[in-house]
């Protein structure tokens, strides 16, 4: 399994632009599809958008659907999640994850996750 360092996050006005970055340990970071997730309290963590291991998108949540973009550079071993026009309903605590599959119903790696807040 890859270990998961994230990093970005914090408090931003809403309609501003916050990039988080997922970075991973070893040599098998390329070999893994990577995945955004969120999770407010008392909801169920949910995939936000999701990446192939080859750099294809695979998924994008319909509430962030043409404002959040997942990217991964792997010379990095680095996935991005940009994240534009924020909204209060944003806020939530960031997960990055690692799968063997496209579906992400089994997540191999969890990043320690880090706060977004969108708050004026």
């Amino acid at each position: 399994q890859v270990q998961l360092v994230q990093s970005g996050g914090g408090l931003v006005q809403p309609g501003g632009s916050l990039r988080l970055s997922c970075a991973g340990t070893g040599r098998t970071f390329g070999s893994f599809h990577m995945g955004w997730f969120r999770q407010v309290p008392g909801k169920e963590r949910d995939l936000v958008a999701s990446i192939a291991s080859s750099g294809h998108v695979l998924y994008y949540n319909d509430s962030v659907k043409g404002r959040f973009t997942i990217s991964r550079d792997n010379a990095k071993n680095t996935v991005y999640l940009e994240m534009n026009s924020l909204k209060p309903e944003d806020t939530a605590v960031y997960y990055c994850g690692s799968s063997e599959t496209y579906s992400f119903h089994a997540v191999a790696s969890w990043g320690q996750g880090t706060q977004v807040t969108v708050s004026s």
